[in-house]
């Protein structure tokens, strides 16, 4: 098995200078309504509150984002399963300070929960199956740890965090090497340490993939069936080449991938389409 970093907390640097970009962007001089509207000095007590059933994620979102002013009481904690209408948490504090960050923060754990949500679904069809799910690079630019963290909330787990972090060749790479070997040459040359894939499409492919010094294979746009056999075939040449199949793969046909061999799907909608789980923010 191919193991890469996996987010499972976001630094807290990280959070705050996030945090201060998107507020800046929001509100650079300030929540005009808010101050024009609301007493400088006026206290509140506002809900969380769940409108779908969900996988939370993003409760570290909120806690970055205010201060020691802010008293925050949260009754989930990440990865949680919530049901629709469960209270996530209570905020008391300055009335303009959280009507100011409210579109922020509720934007961010909207997101992260829809991915730890979706993610948890492709997880329970998979897992019976010893088969991992893994995101990919199709995430949002500026919010790739955000989503990555919110796979593993999910129970997914990473793939590679950025082109700096693993090698996978894929067919340009190869044509622009002059072959497979001469491209996984190349590659340890540059970097011995990194864990190489190479994409194949085809079961012609995948003997000289291995040969050439893969540690895995990324079968590309299969069929099950397909599929069946190309694990069949690379297993007979390596029996522990780390398998992975990617492309077109989705909740409704997941079913008839986990059952072929393989070791992990990656799925590229579990960042790039997925649905914002509702939650909504209460003054009370």
């Amino acid at each position: 098995m191919i193991k890469y970093n996996q987010i499972k907390e976001i630094p807290k640097d990280y959070l705050f200078d996030k945090l201060n970009e998107f507020l800046e962007e929001d509100s650079p001089n300030g929540d005009i309504t808010t101050v024009g509207t609301v007493n400088q000095d006026s206290e509140i007590e506002a809900q969380l509150i769940a409108k779908d059933d969900m996988v939370l994620s993003g409760r570290n979102v909120v806690e970055a984002i205010f201060d020691s002013k802010t008293i925050l009481e949260f009754y989930f904690e990440d990865g949680d399963k919530i049901k629709n209408r469960d209270l996530i948490a209570t905020i008391k504090g300055n009335a303009i300070d959280i009507l100011r960050k409210e579109r922020i923060f509720l934007n961010l754990m909207q997101r992260m929960s829809g991915i730890a949500t979706v993610t948890e679904r492709y997880v329970r069809i998979a897992k019976p199956h010893s088969v991992v799910v893994l995101d990919t690079r199709k995430t949002t630019p500026g919010l790739r740890m955000f989503e990555k963290y919110s796979v593993c909330m999910g129970g997914g787990q990473n793939h590679r965090y950025n082109l700096s972090t693993g090698i996978l060749i894929k067919d340009n790479h190869i044509v622009a090497a002059g072959g497979v070997k001469e491209a996984v040459v190349s590659c340890k040359k540059l970097d011995s340490t990194l864990p190489i894939q190479i994409e194949v499409a085809i079961m012609e492919q995948i003997e000289n993939a291995i040969d050439s010094g893969a540690d895995g294979l990324l079968l590309d746009n299969m069929s099950p069936d397909y599929l069946t056999k190309c694990v069949k075939f690379a297993r007979g040449i390596n029996s522990k080449i780390f398998l992975e199949a990617s492309g077109g793969i989705t909740l409704e046909n997941l079913s008839g991938y986990v059952t072929t061999g393989i070791d992990a799907v990656s799925v590229g909608a579990l960042t790039h389409s997925v649905k914002s789980s509702d939650i909504s923010l209460k003054f009370i």
